[in-house]
């Protein structure tokens, strides 16, 4: 990306943050330091919620990871697998609502296995994500977690051909999901706040705040207004289709924290 765009990005002191009342945040290096959650970060959530706004992870992390984030977490719900549903919890159960048309589903049930073995012949340094077997929808294949990183060639290589099987492919810092089916984190997120918090797509633009690092974040990018990228984005820049409008300080967990600070600042 070119130098003019990254002089586009502005500074987070520089965000008007009255009127947020909610924050959608990508998890991985976003609210994680170094591949652990990062107690700052989640003591942030924790604060946020305690002054009256909502959070809601959108990650692309599995089902059975997002189960236990909506029971567990201070959260109001949780958006997993980049956009393939979102969870709820409603008294000692979760209810989840999948974006996906059943034809979708069956592709994934039926064609994961086959495409991922695809990729780890031609891709061998990759490996499947190690919370592939608590997947629902799409299919992870890890470039960065629990193996050496990939180069970037590589990690376009393993896109290129989950994209010629039909899928949607998009990196992370630490994965390179694929799945069948239109959606994204962006419009599961769009669908999540009209479905369940009553705001449309003008008022979420205003009174929502969505904050990540990796290129699978730049849908959440695109669908609000106001967005911000943790510093480490500046490490993927040359990658992200479409940039925040702020940026913290600080990288990772640290920059969510910055962000909470903001918001709550805000509130007065």
């Amino acid at each position: 990306m070119s130098e003019r765009a990254h002089d586009r990005l502005q500074p987070l002191a520089a965000f008007d943050a009255r009127g947020v009342r909610g924050v959608l945040t990508d998890l991985d290096d976003t609210l994680s330091t170094d591949g652990r959650l990062d107690p700052d970060a989640f003591a942030s959530m924790a604060r946020l919620q305690a002054a009256g706004l909502r959070v809601v992870p959108v990650t692309g992390r599995s089902a059975g990871w997002c189960d236990h984030f909506v029971r567990m977490w201070p959260v109001d719900a949780v958006i997993g697998e980049t956009g393939a549903f979102y969870m709820l919890r409603q008294g000692g159960s979760v209810r989840t609502v999948f974006t996906p048309d059943e034809a979708a589903l069956q592709a994934a049930r039926t064609r994961r296995d086959a495409i991922a073995a695809e990729v780890l012949r031609e891709v061998p340094e990759a490996a499947l994500a190690g919370d592939q077997p608590y997947r629902l929808v799409d299919l992870a294949i890890d470039v960065a977690e629990a193996v050496p990183p990939l180069p970037a060639q590589r990690v376009a290589r393993i896109a290129e051909i989950l994209r010629s099987h039909g899928m949607h492919a998009q990196p992370s810092s630490i994965h390179v999901n694929g799945w069948f089916g239109e959606f994204d984190k962006g419009r599961t997120a769009r669908r999540l706040l009209a479905e369940v918090f009553g705001d449309d797509d003008d008022a979420a633009r205003d009174r929502w705040v969505c904050v990540g690092d990796a290129p699978n974040d730049a849908p959440l990018f695109a669908a609000f207004r106001n967005s911000v990228g943790v510093a480490n984005l500046m490490d993927r820049i040359d990658r992200m289709p479409v940039l925040p409008a702020w940026i913290t300080r600080a990288p990772s967990g640290a920059g969510f924290a910055e962000l909470a600070a903001h918001l709550l600042a805000a509130r007065g």
